[in-house]
This record gives C-alpha cells, structure tokens and sequence, in this order.
C-alpha cells in the first residue's frame, strides 16, 4: 500500500486529498494515515494540510537495487546485482559468493558494514545511510602480478565519477584513495585469490563518504565527504551507477595491453602524489622523495638521492610529508 501511495504523491503537482486516495484503492483514511507514517518512519518528508491533503517535500536518499538499475547502464558490470541493509563487509560476502561459483560482473552493495576495513586491515566507518560499501567480482585471464593495477583503473572510474556529478578538485592519491581539497573521500580495497600463474577471482571494494556531516576526531583532519565539499545530498544510486560504468570502459582498456600504458596520461593528470615530496613507508623501510608519477606497470616512480626508486603498491603506505598529501 505505502508503494503505491509514494507513487501517486510522487506524480502528484501539489496536495493529493485523503478521499482521493480512499478512492483510488477503496480504503479507509485510517489505513492511509497508517501507511503515511510509515512513509515518514522510512525518511519521506510529507506535508499534510487540513482540507489539502497530502504533499510529498523530500525523498530519503535509499539505496536500493532498483534505485541502482534505474542508472545503470553497463554490459556486464553489476550484470548480478545485490543490495544488502547490513553486511560484515561486502568484500567478504562476494567472496564468499565467488567460492560457490558466482560469476564475474557481480556488484554487492551494503547500506551497512558491521566489519568495513581498509588496506593492512585498517576498521572503515561504515554508517548506516550516510555512504556507499560496494565491492565488485572479477576474473580476468591475466597474470596475478598484473591485478594490483586494477585498483588504479578503479581509482580513476570512482573519480571520474564524482567530478562528473559536481564534486569540486577530486584527485587520486596513489595507489588506493581519492581526496578532495586534500582529504579522503574514497579508499578502495583490492583483493586476490590465486594459483601461482591463475587468478581465481579479484575482488575490488570501494568506500566513498557521501552524505557524512563529520567524522569521528581521530580521522577528522584527513576525511571529507560528497556532502562537505558540494552541500549538497547527491544520490549514491547515481554515484554507485556512473562509477561502475566507467570502470567498465576502463577495465575493458586495460584488458587489452594488461597495464596502464594506454591510461597513463589520464592517470597523471589526476595524480596529486605527481611532483610532491612523499613519504614511503612498508614494512622494512621509510623513505622520502619527490613522487615523479607512474609507470606503465602501475608503479609510483619516486626521485631520492639515491636515484629513481619504483614503488609498487602492495604493502606500501605513501603519505605527504607534512600530512596526508
């Protein structure tokens, strides 16, 4: 009932009365007002006036797999698609998929995580309704020393997308982030199972802040949000979709050489590590040195005194000198 009454204040130009609606469905007004609330329980902003009606002011920004179908428009990415309210991770559950035999084009999202993590395990923030937890499934024939570059293409889909859609200054920060006005609005998350010359499948999840109005004060120097930097409430259907379908066209390039040299320009010209004083830091060693860009094979070429040093993404954490950029 509450479905098709959305429906009919949607197509609505202004109030929708009460009898009208009794009418259209041949129910009580007590089952209206009943289904009314319920709408607003859900986040629908309703306007009810005495002799008017009915008038629906604001939608919630739901994230739904129709919401998601509606702008989706991909051969084979997010060919499945599932929409999950509460998951551990959506990296754990297209895994767990990808092990009985889900197929590659696979798109699980979640409007929640209870166990959301980035790269060396770090917790992400995964609150309910504020940003987009999606992971996608991969089984590309190429060499497993190829995947890790797959997080770059995804890099370059996420940000594409968000400037598209009016998010101002979205940069790449290499290997697995895309800031705004220097601080984090994305992480993405690359992981792999193999044989030692097979990929079995590659799962790629990807973390965009969106509707977030502040974060926790331990992150709050170096995270941002969709909303922060535009003011704005852009739907994540919309973000989830324009996203997906540029990875797709760029997925689709990189398949054919297996590395980033058909890429590379329009890499760099979004890579704001690309001429800055960086700090690598991995598990044995930390150095400094002036990020110079990357190489075909997705690598950060850093200058230092002891000459041209390539960086490749793995374990490696690069961070600016004095901050986060």
């Amino acid at each position: 009932m509450k479905e098709k009454i959305l429906q009919l204040l949607r197509e609505s130009d202004g109030f929708l009365s009460g009898q009208e609606i009794c009418e259209q469905f041949g129910v009580s007004r007590t089952s209206i007002w009943k289904a009314i609330r319920q709408l607003e329980e859900m986040g629908y902003e309703i306007e009810a006036v005495r002799n008017k009606g009915y008038r629906l002011c604001s939608e919630p920004d739901l994230l739904t797999a129709e919401r998601v179908q509606a702008y989706l428009h991909t051969e084979w990415v997010g060919s499945r698609l599932s929409v999950l309210d509460s998951v551990d991770s959506t990296n754990n559950e297209v895994k767990r998929r990808a092990e009985t035999g889900a197929g590659q084009g696979l798109l699980v999202i979640g409007e929640q995580q209870t166990a959301g993590r980035g790269r060396r395990g770090r917790a992400w923030e995964s609150p309910k309704g504020d940003g987009i937890f999606m992971s996608l499934l991969l089984k590309p024939d190429i060499a497993p020393g190829h995947a890790s570059m797959l997080t770059l293409v995804m890099g370059m889909a996420v940000r594409d997308a968000l400037d598209a859609l009016g998010v101002p200054d979205v940069q790449i920060k290499w290997p697995n982030d895309i800031i705004c006005s220097g601080k984090k609005v994305c992480g993405i998350l690359t992981e792999m199972s193999a044989q030692v010359d097979y990929i079995n499948y590659i799962v790629i999840g990807v973390g965009i802040n969106v509707h977030n109005r502040d974060f926790p004060a331990e992150v709050s120097h170096m995270a941002t949000s969709v909303f922060l930097q535009t003011g704005k409430q852009i739907c994540r259907a919309q973000i989830v979709a324009e996203s997906m379908q540029r990875f797709e066209r760029y997925y689709e390039v990189f398949i054919q050489t297996e590395d980033m040299s058909a890429l590379l320009d329009e890499y760099q010209a979004h890579l704001v590590n690309r001429g800055r004083q960086v700090r690598v830091l991995d598990l044995k060693k930390e150095f400094v040195g002036v990020a110079r860009g990357i190489n075909a094979d997705g690598e950060l070429l850093v200058e230092t005194e002891d000459g041209l040093q390539f960086v490749s993404a793995g374990e490696v954490s690069v961070r600016g000198v004095y901050g986060y950029v």
